[in-house]
């Protein structure tokens, strides 16, 4: 029976992830499985991947055959260069303690780079995000300040129309004073003059 190390596809159609499992060639993709490894999940930067790393090494030392991405996986979290390291042990070219020193200097590497990557994708979102913010804020100074010049322009026009009318007003009574005063003067003469 040949043994694979492979992945297993878990998960919605548009948002997959996978474990990392340990089967025979012959089996199915999503079927039966020998053992479970760990998990990957490629939707998320940096990638999640957990991994059982003594299991893997286990199943890469009797014999397992991983995939081309699931090599890639276990070249990623150091299994691989623990299996390279282990088989120069046994050849006597350095001994137990050199070989975890040189594991455990690359693993504190491997967990700075990807801090750092961690750190630089936040900082890269804080500032994404000011400056989405001081765009935001640029364009609503902008749309406040048509906004009041809008209503200054709407204020000017009715304080026309008010000026206007005020004068159509006033021509209007000096109408109605110029026709009526003569009429009214006259009358009031009369009853004046019929009053004496």
């Amino acid at each position: 029976m040949a043994v694979k190390i492979r992945l297993a596809r878990h998960g919605k159609k548009t948002y997959a992830y996978f474990h990392i499992i340990v089967a025979d060639s012959r089996a199915p993709r999503d079927g039966r499985r020998i053992e479970t490894l760990g998990k990957y999940n490629p939707n998320t930067d940096p990638a999640e991947i957990t991994l059982d790393a003594d299991r893997a090494l286990y199943w890469l030392n009797v014999g397992a055959q991983p995939t081309v991405t699931a090599r890639r996986l276990l070249s990623y979290k150091g299994v691989l260069l623990r299996k390279h390291l282990q088989e120069g042990v046994a050849k006597n070219a350095f001994t137990q303690e050199e070989a975890d020193t040189k594991w455990e200097a690359w693993m504190k590497e491997k967990e700075a780079k990807v801090q750092e990557k961690k750190n630089r994708l936040a900082q890269e979102s804080s500032e994404d995000a000011k400056k989405r913010l001081e765009a935001e804020s640029v364009i609503n100074k902008e749309r406040a300040q048509a906004l009041l010049a809008k209503r200054e322009e709407a204020a000017a026009q009715l304080a026309a129309a008010a000026a206007e009318a005020a004068a159509k007003a006033e021509e209007a009574i000096a109408e109605i004073e110029g026709t009526v005063a003569p009429e009214d003067t006259a009358a009031a003469e009369a009853e004046e003059q019929a009053a004496e």
